[in-house]
């Protein structure tokens, strides 16, 4: 997997790419990355058939998550690449991005 640090993932989003949560729903709604979508691992396929026309129409896609241990950013980069999305994963998650003093968003997803 393409792995990328919190400065970069912050100019690619600047620049129109998609930020994906792989965390549970819980976890998204008490903080997120601003723009971000979620579309948890445990919940892969409802939720990329929901976000499916925008993760095709992406040209850029970027997964996070727990950082630290958690593989469900890998493991949902895996999974988009396998349905012919790639997507890029940001190293050591959403703890870097706050680690970093980039915003934080909290609540659910428009």
């Amino acid at each position: 997997d393409e792995v990328v640090e919190p400065p970069a993932a912050r100019e690619r989003q600047a620049r129109g790419a998609l930020l994906l949560d792989a965390r549970g729903t819980m976890f998204y709604e008490f903080g997120h990355i601003p723009g971000a979508l979620s579309l948890p691992e445990e919940d892969f396929e409802a939720a990329f058939a929901r976000l499916e026309p925008q993760l095709r129409r992406s040209l850029d896609v970027i997964v996070y998550c727990s950082g630290f241990g958690c593989e469900a950013s890998h493991i949902v980069a895996r999974r988009l690449k396998e349905k012919g999305v790639p997507a890029a994963v940001l190293n050591e998650g959403f703890p870097a991005w706050q680690e970093a003093g980039y915003p934080v968003k909290q609540g659910r997803q428009p």
